[in-house]
This record gives structure tokens, C-alpha cells and sequence, in this order.
């Protein structure tokens, strides 16, 4: 993770759950899909690499133990110290490529399942990473990848969707490095129709709740404000959101 992107999710930790008060529908939707792609048992032993504040874990954690608890992996601390006090969740302070090259200090020397939700843009060298990460799986184990497809339907300002997906792996690129890192690899897609109040959604953008948003200055970002409010009536707007499930198997 960059510096820039490091300094987004500083500035987000306190309020990153607030962003997602209003959709707990959606938060709900995710979980069963990750759950019925990489359920969590008890014994079972979960990485969930790019945890953040653990707000998605909190809906997979009834099948996770004091015994066997997910690790919770983030490289920012900020995030992980919104973490719940709670002993089936264990922090680990650390990146994907920490985790990924044996830097990263774990209570587990192989796992039976890897999620990395919206997190894969963030990572470096990503066939290395994903081979590192596949080897620390057991045979049988799994590794979920959950992200957004380059192009977005969001009502995003042009320049921040064009460089949205000039930075985003296609959920193909990533399917081939896992099956290049030895998984038996599939992926497809799942949509989710998000309706929200326009001066609500410009809000979220003015706070910079993407973290490309962080990625402009102050005045290219009042810029794209303005282009969404001359873009979109005030009142409701409605979109698809479109998440790719990239699911691999270790033989």
C-alpha cells in the first residue's frame, strides 16, 4: 500500500464504519456471499487479508473460536485499532506482501481459507503475492478474492472512474495468477442495486471514501463535485454495484 493510500485509511478509521450505517442491507448481501463461498467453521483457520475495522467480519465471525480466530491483517493501524474486543478476532499489523514473503508474524503456520475483499488494487507484484499467499494454504484450502470489475457504474466523477480503472486488476488478470499459483481457480459475478440520496452520495465522495478519491487535490476534487451535482438532479440515485467472486482451490 502507498503512501497515499496509507494516509487515506488513517484519515478514514474513525468514521470508515459510519459510511456503511445506511446500507446494512448490503452488508448483509456480501456476507452471505462470502459466506457460502468460504465458510467459516469452527477449527477452521481465516485470513482475511485487508480487514480494516473487521465491519464485514463482524457478520462471519459466529462459526470462528477463541481457539481458531480469524486473523485480521491490515497494513494500517489506524484501521485495526477500530477492530471489537473480541478474542475470535486477532490483529495482525502487516500487508498482504508481508503475509505473502513469511514477514509477517502468524499463530498459524497454514490456513484453511484467504479472503481478500477490495483490497487486491492495493497490493504490489500480484502474481508474486498470490503465489505466496496460495502457499500457505492447505490442500482443500480456498482463496477468495471479492472486487470490483476496472469499469464502475458508480456516479463518480469521469476522471475518478477513468483512474479507478487504470489502477484495478481485472477480475480475469487475477483469476490467471492464482492458477498460475497452483489453484484450481473460477470467478463470476454478483450485482447489488444501491439507491442513495445524491446530496448523501456527494458527501461520501467530498470525504473521500474511495481511496482514489485521495488520490486528487482539493481543487480537482471540488471540480468533480461540481460535475456530479450538473450531472445528477437532487433526490435519489440508483446504480449497480458489481463485485467479482475470483475463487481458488489448493489441490
Amino acid at each position: 500500500m502507498n503512501d497515499c493510500a496509507a494516509q487515506h485509511y488513517a484519515n478514514l478509521a474513525h468514521n470508515y464504519d459510519d459510511t456503511w450505517a445506511h446500507r446494512p442491507e448490503y452488508l448483509a448481501w456480501m456476507c452471505r456471499h462470502i459466506a457460502a463461498r468460504l465458510p467459516v467453521r469452527p477449527g477452521t483457520r481465516i485470513a482475511d487479508i485487508g480487514a480494516g475495522t473487521g465491519l464485514f467480519l463482524r457478520h462471519l465471525i459466529g462459526g470462528a473460536s477463541a481457539q481458531s480466530p480469524i486473523l485480521c491483517v491490515d497494513p494500517s493501524a489506524a484501521m485495526l485499532a477500530q477492530l471489537p474486543d473480541d478474542p475470535r478476532l486477532h490483529p495482525v499489523h502487516a500487508s498482504a506482501e508481508d503475509v505473502a514473503m513469511g514477514q509477517a508474524t502468524l499463530p498459524y503456520d497454514r490456513l484453511h481459507g484467504i479472503l481478500i475483499k477490495e483490497t487486491i488494487h492495493h497490493i504490489s507484484e500480484l502474481g508474486t503475492t498470490l503465489k505466496g499467499l496460495a502457499e500457505l494454504l492447505v490442500p482443500g484450502g480456498h482463496m477468495l478474492v471479492v472486487t470490483l470489475p476496472p469499469r464502475l457504474e458508480y456516479p463518480l466523477f469521469h476522471s475518478a472512474l477513468d483512474r479507478f480503472a487504470e489502477r484495478q486488476p481485472a477480475p480475469q488478470d487475477i483469476a490467471d495468477h492464482m492458477r498460475k499459483s497452483g489453484l484450481i481457480t473460477s470467478y463470476g459475478y454478483e450485482e447489488y442495486q444501491v439507491c442513495v440520496d445524491r446530496d448523501h452520495w456527494i458527501g461520501l465522495v467530498a470525504n473521500r471514501w474511495m481511496s482514489v478519491l485521495s488520490s486528487f487535490t482539493d481543487e480537482e476534487l471540488a471540480v468533480g463535485l461540481a460535475e456530479i451535482r450538473h450531472r445528477y438532479a437532487p433526490g435519489e440515485i440508483c446504480f449497480q454495484d458489481r463485485f467479482a467472486f475470483v475463487l481458488g482451490m489448493r489441490p
